[in-house]
């Protein structure tokens, strides 16, 4: 099975999904920026739903053999960065997402939508 940037991505938005994360949006950033080709960001309604959308992801990349560099903020739930290389997930509380506003930032990153798998 070959493992792509996109699989990836398409992975970790589902578990997101399957936590009832919102306004999940992907951002293609690999033509502005060294640090990753995709940008994941979305939100929870209060901490444990925070905390829950990292650990699906989390669990999910790891039962699918690929490899978590790091999770930032876990413990408080505001707001969390999960490091999986060319995939950069921010999973915020609602407020902070609103407060931080990293879609205005990455403005120029095109949006990204996957086609459903067949």
């Amino acid at each position: 099975m070959v493992k792509t940037v996109e699989a990836l991505a398409r992975l970790v938005a589902k578990a997101a999904e399957e936590k009832k994360a919102e306004n999940l949006v992907i951002m293609d950033i690999s033509k502005l920026s060294v640090i990753a080709d995709y940008f994941m960001i979305c939100h929870g309604n209060n901490e444990r739903q925070v905390q829950a959308i990292v650990t699906e992801i989390r669990d999910r990349a790891h039962k699918n053999g690929y490899n978590v560099r790091g999770i930032e903020g876990a413990d408080e739930g505001r707001w969390v960065l999960v490091d999986l290389g060319d995939v950069v997930i921010h999973v915020f509380h609602r407020e902070d997402r609103e407060f931080y506003n990293l879609e205005r930032l990455w403005a120029e990153a095109p949006l990204v939508t996957f086609g459903e798998e067949g």
